[in-house]
């Protein structure tokens, strides 16, 4: 699925995000950098022992629940791996709509900082985090048109989701929002 906003290019495809050929990946990061399952630890598995070095000597403390840090890719395809943490689902009532819409805020701001032109992007915190898919689906997107409306620098934002029912609920949710 592929959308133009503002001259600028929103795409979802299902796939590996480790493979992408852009100039920055975000990963769906835990706010101590430690690394760990699904998303995270794929980017660390395929990128090597370089991502995590550079994220423990430049962000010793981690970063935030709704911010992003930036590092190099290591063995990554991509020159830039952003750690972006999205919160854990707790309801709805602890501010995890605004700390997720954040966390893609951060994240984009980050590539743009660094000059980046394409990014590839995961559905942050609907994995081992819980978030629905079908809320979480529609801030991210929500965020990444705000963003595209705004910088010209990132010219493709691509989604990249890692399953089918991911997939059509981001697709629901660029109908919903009439992107």
């Amino acid at each position: 699925m592929r959308r133009e906003i503002q001259g600028r290019i929103l795409e979802l495809t299902i796939g590996d995000i480790t493979h992408q050929e852009v100039d920055a990946i975000v990963n769906a990061a835990n706010s101590g950098l430690a690394g760990g399952g699904g998303v995270d630890g794929a980017i660390h598995r395929r990128g090597g022992p370089a991502i995590m070095a550079d994220t423990k000597r430049r962000y010793p403390d981690g970063c935030p629940t709704g911010s992003a840090v930036i590092s190099v890719a290591g063995d990554l395809a991509a020159r830039h791996v952003i750690h972006a943490v999205g919160p854990r689902w707790n309801g709805g009532r602890r501010g995890e709509a605004e700390l997720l819409a954040s966390a893609y805020r951060d994240a984009l701001d980050l590539a743009s900082q660094h000059n980046c032109r394409s990014v590839a992007l995961p559905a942050i915190s609907c994995g081992i985090y819980g978030y629905p898919v079908d809320l979480a689906s529609r801030i991210a997107l929500s965020a990444t048109k705000a963003f595209l409306e705004q910088d010209p620098t990132v010219e493709l934002v691509r989604f990249v989701l890692f399953s089918e029912g991911i997939f059509g609920a981001f697709g629901a949710a660029v109908e919903a929002l009439d992107l």
